[in-house]
Order: structure tokens, then sequence, then C-alpha cells
């Protein structure tokens, strides 16, 4: 009999037509994504059940549904610990399911907290200053230029030209704007003048290993080189991608990479975005544990096909990943009772 996979995801239409706006719906996903994940998935030998969202899930689990396993690609939709919110209920109901656990998803989410426990392992990230309140902006003691962006998002959101900051002036503006715009504190860290690359990996602990690496170039040299919201969008037309073949450059940032992806804790696959300073020595910047899955327009994917990794090949990573750390979770501890 075959496995049954329960997916689990945001659909950006659904949003869209409840009168949310493309930049509150910018992480989640196209009808596209979903059927090509879904046709995957079969292609690999399972059944397949389309559940939705997070609410859809708790409708259907009450309602007694259960699967062997649920690839969840559900972004939520408010709060720092929005990701955690699909893990968390599927833990309750003792349902394996797909990447990282409720607090590694949280914990990666909140950009200070991520680069705090890498900065604890002595690992690189730039120095940085979380700013709740514009009142706050004139104790941020780092040196100019500064990066600000939300403390809780991706996709680029809250990103564009104004993200690098060259005096105080400016930071407090950009501060105030994205305090009022996205509710939420501003990451401040010192500028990284270098390029930007994204790797990808794929696996759990001593078993993760990356699958490559990908330079991010913004194709207008005019355009100030940032991975913003509206790049990231229209990414097939404003950026350019490469894979990176400098020997010794590709380890250092590959071993950065996978390093604090292990010390992140993330499981069954992630990206880690690094860019590097004007020595050309890398550093953490985020690490994403629920990267997009597009085929060709998310970065994942696009390495994973940049190094003759298919997507089906990409898809059963994870999903083998996902069950083997089920199988040694079961040997562990067993089954224990639900009380529902």
């Amino acid at each position: 009999m075959k496995k049954k996979i329960g997916l689990v995801y945001d659909l950006r239409r659904e949003y869209l037509s409840a009168g949310f706006t493309p930049e509150d719906v910018a992480e989640f996903d196209s009808d596209s994504t979903i059927d090509c994940l879904h046709q995957a998935i079969e292609s690999l030998g399972y059944e397949v059940e389309r559940i939705g969202n997070g609410w859809a899930l708790c409708r259907a689990l009450t309602a007694g549904k259960r699967w062997d396993l649920v690839f969840t690609i559900a972004e939520g939709l408010k709060g720092r610990s929005r990701e955690a919110q699909v893990p968390a209920v599927l833990e309750l109901y003792q349902i394996p399911y797909t990447f990282s656990d409720p607090l590694v998803c949280a914990a990666t989410l909140d950009k200070a907290v991520a680069k705090k426990l890498v900065a604890y392992e002595g690992l690189s990230t730039p120095a940085f200053a979380v700013v709740r309140r514009a009142e706050e902006v004139p104790s941020v003691a780092l040196r100019y230029p500064l990066f600000a962006k939300p403390l809780a998002e991706g996709t680029g959101k809250g990103i564009d030209p104004d993200s690098k900051v060259e005096s105080p002036a400016q930071l407090e503006r950009v501060c105030r704007n994205l305090l009022e715009q996205h509710k939420q504190p501003v990451l401040v860290e010192e500028y990284l003048a270098g390029r930007e690359f994204t790797v990808g990996i794929v696996g759990t602990g001593s078993k993760a290993r990356v699958i490559g690496t990908m330079e991010i170039e913004v194709a207008d040299k005019n355009q100030p080189p940032i991975y913003s919201y509206l790049n990231k969008e229209e990414c097939e037309t404003r950026i350019r991608y490469f894979p990176l073949r400098e020997a010794a450059l590709k380890q250092s940032i590959e071993s950065l990479a996978l390093r604090c992806y292990q010390v992140l804790e993330c499981r069954d696959a992630g990206r880690v975005d690094i860019r590097c300073d004007a020595q050309n020595r890398p550093y953490f910047l985020e690490v994403n544990p629920l990267a997009g899955l597009h085929p060709t327009h998310s970065d994942l994917p696009m390495i994973a096909a940049q190094e003759g990794m298919t997507y089906e090949d990409l898809i059963g990573a994870i999903l083998q990943s996902a069950f083997e750390r089920a199988q040694e979770e079961r040997n562990i501890h067993g089954r224990r009772p639900c009380i529902i």
C-alpha cells in the first residue's frame, strides 16, 4: 500500500481573494508550485492529499484524518513564530512532517536570534543591533554603512534601495518607515560590500550535505546590489544567477553555510544566505528552513538544477530525510497515546 502524504501550504491566490496585499502574501505559494510539488511526490510513489493551510489542517485533524507524513511548506500569517505553527500542531498529534521543528522555525525567522546562536559558536556574522522603537536609533553603535530590514520577514519583504544606510539621519528615517509598515522590530547590521551567495543543503545533522552554491547578482549595474523584494519577485529579468566555481571561496562559503545549518539544527533541507565583505571573507546572513520550492523560480530548486539534480530528486531527498528521522524517533521513543 502506498504511503499517504498530506500537503500543507499557504496558497497565495486564496489570501489575495480575502483582501490581503501582494506583499502580505509574498512568501506564499502559487498554484503552479503546489501542482509541481504534488506531481513530484506522486511520481516518487506516494499518495498525495492536498490539505491546504494551517486552519484546514486543524479541521482535518479534528475530523479524524491522518497521514503517514505531512509535507508542509506553510509559512503562517502573523508573528515571528508563524512558521512554527503547523509543525507544533503536527507534533501535538504525533504526525511526522518535513523540515525543521517549531523551535528551529521560530529561532531562524527571528534573524537576531539566529545570528546570536551562530555567533555563540564562533561563526562569522555581521555585527548587528535590533531597533524596537525609533527612539533607540541614537544608541546603535555600529560602523556605517549599515543595512536595515524587518526582523522576521522573508522573500526580501521590507528590503529596497533605501535598506543600505549611510548616516544616522537616514537610519532613523528608514527605521521609522519599517516599524510603521511592518509592525515589528528592525534588524540593523553592518553592511558587507562583497558578493552574495545562497547555499542549498539537504539532510539532517551529520547527514546534512551541501548540494550547491549560487551567486546572486543584480543585472542592472546602475542599481544597488541588493536582493530586494522587487528583485526577488521579478528575478527572471532583474537578477543573474551563477554557479560558484572558485574552489577556495566555494569551500569557505559552503563550510560556513553547512556549519550554520547544523548549529541551528535545521532538518531535511534549507537554504543559507552568505555575503562576503570587501576582502572576500564570507559571513552568515540568515537561513531559510522553509525554502521556496517552485521548480524554476525558487532558489533551492534552481541550485539543484544548476548541479544536475532534478526537481523530483530534490523532493525525494527531502522525503527520505523526513522518513528516516521519523523512524529514528519511533525507535527511541515509540508512539505515545494521544488524549483527544
